[in-house]
């Protein structure tokens, strides 16, 4: 299957895992471009969940970082879905004056 985009969505990631650990998981199956892991490591709160985004600089690492599916990493098993990637969009001035909350920006 042919993948568009080079992004990954892992969730049920163990609160322990550091950003450093999933990079080098993820390390084996792409080159890497970004890693992002919420909350981040230096984060105070208490998390029970983490979740980790993964840009790679090919769209086939994609295919290949979904067979980690299921894979026990410290001590969860995690869930790996291609996350389509979105282009900023210039708003018009008369839009960012409306009020309420701005949509979420899923461009990693």
């Amino acid at each position: 299957m042919s993948y568009t985009t080079k992004v990954v969505q892992v969730t049920n990631v163990s609160p322990s895992t550091t950003s450093e650990q999933m990079r080098t998981l993820f390390g084996f199956l792409g080159t890497i471009e970004e890693l992002k892991l919420f909350p981040p490591d230096d984060s105070p709160m208490p998390v029970t969940s983490r979740v980790c985004f993964v840009k790679f600089q090919e769209p086939e690492s994609v295919g290949v970082s979904q067979h980690l599916t299921n894979t026990v990493f410290v001590d969860r098993a995690l869930i790996v879905v291609p996350f389509a990637e979105v282009k900023k969009a210039k708003a018009a001035p008369s839009l960012m004056a409306e009020s309420g909350p701005l949509p979420a920006n899923r461009e990693l």
